[in-house]
């Protein structure tokens, strides 16, 4: 049968590109903050820097109070390493 351990983990890791770290960033930002605070907080951005992640949200223009969802996501094992919304 199949072996317990095995696992398919693909070379570019678990969070190969942007699209996927955003859905994983909204996926825990939205019990935190609502959904409707994270839906004002788009379009979401995502640069990856020496092996993380960093997705966050946009202001609208000329907006500057309240700040965004930031999150640091590990590109390799998508681990979430930090998780804040800018005041």
């Amino acid at each position: 049968g199949e072996d317990p351990k095995h696992n398919n983990k693909p070379d570019a890791g678990y969070v190969p590109n942007a699209k996927t770290a955003i859905k994983i960033a909204v996926a825990v930002w939205e019990p935190i903050y609502g959904e409707k605070q994270i839906a004002e907080d788009r379009p979401y951005t995502a640069l990856l820097t020496n092996g993380v992640w960093i997705v966050d949200g946009s202001l609208p223009k000329g907006y500057v109070v309240g700040g965004v969802a930031i999150a640091e996501i590990a590109k390799d094992d998508g681990r979430i390493l930090r998780v804040s919304h800018g005041q």
